[in-house]
């Protein structure tokens, strides 16, 4: 290389799944028939009116060109009905909601919008990478809290109050949580929307699972008294509506809050497709019943899977929420990567070691609950044999 990367790639690390997707691919080239029970990737498709209005609105020549930078009305008017139907939360279409290409970007959008070189970040010590990862990538330090775990891995509250907190700018939560499955619950909330005020932190929520599996009605932390003073929430497509791939996605707040996170999306992408916005109204509208069909698939799965993690002698709660189970190893195997390897390499299975989502996950395994039936079938199968004193 001639070039000198920037220096932000001294602490930027390829995404885990992003490098072990690539050797399971090679493994599969050389013949290994490897069964992937690792990606949270919904397997099950849209609904058919969906699929109908996207094929209907590509066939319109008058829905291609570039779009607005803060979409279609139509596609924000849905979501504002959506979230009031949902979550019971009134929000100005026009000013308090932006969509994006898929929220994962809207995690770099956040950050590069309210972090300056120096900045501190609280993310959770067990979550999704991408939160610290990106405060690093715009210079900023990324500092774990501590979460309960006998507590529904709720945040230590009083525990984070005693760090200095001086330099932080962002906390980053999600709940229901990625990889443990806690669910939300409106106490958390509002304990942490009362730190928020309190340390003039901007919270920043990440609630893309809200509808997969939850037995109790969705919340959002939007509803909390004050949250829209000091927080922001993203929110997604991708699980709920099994729109995987479509990247549709959208961050909800105060108009302040949206007004600078969209400086930022400007100058980054020119908008989205206008037959994929209009295939989600369409989604939007989907019944209850669809919903419901899609979570009693995800229980059908799940029994499968309690047997699978029974065979390889985990632990784990059956109140978990979305579309994942995590699970604690047997202690005598001695860490997650130890049985994520053995398990790929010799009983050609792919599961996620906890210690990808922090250290405190070292522990622990994740299955997804997006695989079909009949293949999660041929996982129990090649466990029936499985001996932790082989690894």
């Amino acid at each position: 290389m001639i070039i000198d990367t920037a220096d932000r790639l001294k602490v930027t690390k390829e995404y885990y799944f992003s490098v072990k997707l690539q050797e399971v691919r090679s493994l599969i080239a050389q013949g290994k028939d490897i069964i992937n029970i690792a990606i949270g990737n919904p397997d099950m498709a849209p609904s058919q009116s969906t699929i109908d209005a996207l094929n209907r609105q590509s066939n319109n020549p008058e829905n291609h060109g570039y779009q607005p930078y803060r979409s279609i009305p139509e596609l924000r008017a849905s979501i504002q009905a959506w979230t009031k139907k949902t979550y019971g939360i009134s929000l100005d279409s026009a000013d308090e909601i932006l969509p994006l290409i898929g929220s994962k970007e809207g995690i770099t959008h956040i950050s590069l919008a309210f972090l300056n070189p120096g900045d501190e970040v609280l993310v959770p010590e067990l979550g999704y990478p991408a939160y610290g990862a990106v405060a690093e990538m715009v210079g900023a330090k990324a500092i774990k809290y501590p979460m309960v775990e006998g507590k529904n891995w709720r945040p230590d509250i009083p525990a984070i109050q005693n760090m200095n907190l001086s330099k932080v700018k962002i906390m980053w939560i999600n709940y229901p949580n990625m990889p443990t499955g806690a669910s939300a619950h409106k106490d958390v909330f509002r304990e942490i929307i009362d730190f928020g005020l309190k340390n003039k932190i901007l919270v920043c929520h990440d609630n893309p699972y809200s509808l997969v599996l939850n037995e109790g009605p969705p919340i959002s932390l939007l509803a909390t008294p004050g949250a829209m003073d000091v927080a922001i929430e993203l929110n997604s497509m991708s699980k709920s509506h099994n729109m995987a791939g479509w990247r549709i996605g959208w961050v909800s707040g105060g108009k302040s809050y949206i007004d600078a996170i969209l400086k930022i999306k400007s100058n980054v992408d020119s908008g989205m497709y206008k037959p994929m916005q209009l295939a989600a109204v369409e989604a939007f509208n989907n019944p209850e019943s669809w919903h419901i069909a899609r979570n009693e698939e995800y229980k059908r799965r799940r029994e499968i899977v309690y047997t699978i993690l029974d065979l390889l002698g985990c632990s784990y709660d059956r109140s978990q929420t979305g579309m994942f189970l995590w699970a604690k190893i047997n202690p005598k195997i001695g860490s997650s990567d130890l049985l994520a390897d053995y398990l790929l390499y010799k009983k050609n299975i792919f599961v996620t070691p906890g210690f990808i989502y922090g250290d405190k996950g070292q522990n622990y395994i994740r299955v997804s609950l997006c695989v079909k039936p009949e293949i999660l079938e041929k996982v129990k199968e090649r466990l029936k044999s499985f001996d932790m004193k082989e690894i």
